[in-house]
């Protein structure tokens, strides 16, 4: 008797120990899941552009203007970048492009080059329908420049604003366009590494390889562009 009473309390403490260690692994794990994002802050509010300067330049570079609340430009000049670094985060903005326009998003981006688009993976911004990298899904609007497609028909016409999304958490990257995810890959993964090797960027080795980086604007292609309400918030 003494010896089965024994055995049920060591099996009633192990148990006890077992949902306790249980438990504590689960909330551990439950409490680093639900760690909060950080609160969205904006890098463009139709006013200030202190968030920016230019990727030579160490002020907002010539050409570069507010305009009716939108950061613009129309023709040829320097790329901006932010003056922060970010690692993880969910970016967004609106932009609307000119006839034959285009742009990109660049984002990691990092200084070891001469230009930010030699390290930083870009999201393309582009008029598919005049300008000539419309000819390809893979250096169309919302492309991973390069490197993944984004499916046609979803981009607005030029003139007309569009509205973007850039998920980057640790490899996982997400371009979204419109309201619809276009594009998805992991940066490093074996079918990124191919596609790196195939394209032009297999001259750089340190191409989309940065943890932590700059965000950056295209502006050294010819053709207007204009981008507002600009905001991003950090992720765990």
């Amino acid at each position: 008797m003494h010896e089965r009473l024994n055995r049920t309390a060591a099996l009633t403490v192990a148990a006890v120990f077992i949902a306790a260690g249980y438990f504590g692994i689960g909330a551990i794990a439950m409490s680093r899941a639900a760690a909060p994002s950080a609160a969205w802050r904006d890098l463009f509010d139709g006013k200030s552009t202190d968030a920016w300067r230019g990727w030579i330049s160490g002020v907002l570079p010539a050409g570069w203007h507010v305009v009716d609340g939108a950061l613009t430009k129309d023709g040829k000049v320097e790329d901006l970048v932010t003056r922060e670094q970010f690692g993880n985060f969910e970016l967004e903005l609106e932009w609307k492009i000119g006839n034959a326009g285009n742009s990109g998003i660049f984002y990691r981006g990092t200084r070891e080059y001469e230009h930010i688009y030699w390290s930083a993976p870009e999201y393309q911004l582009l008029d598919d329908v005049n300008a000539p990298d419309g000819r390809s899904p893979l250096t169309s609007t919302a492309a991973a420049y390069g490197l993944y497609a984004a499916p046609a028909g979803v981009a607005r016409p030029f003139g007309e604003w569009n509205t973007t999304r850039i998920l980057v958490n640790g490899t996982h990257v997400e371009h979204w366009l419109n309201g619809r995810k276009v594009v998805a890959y992991e940066l490093g993964s074996p079918n990124w590494k191919a596609k790196v090797a195939a394209s032009k960027f297999s001259a750089y080795p340190d191409y989309g390889l940065a943890k932590r980086g700059f965000i950056g604007i295209q502006g050294d292609h010819p053709g207007t562009l204009a981008l507002r309400r600009i905001r991003i918030r950090e992720l765990p």
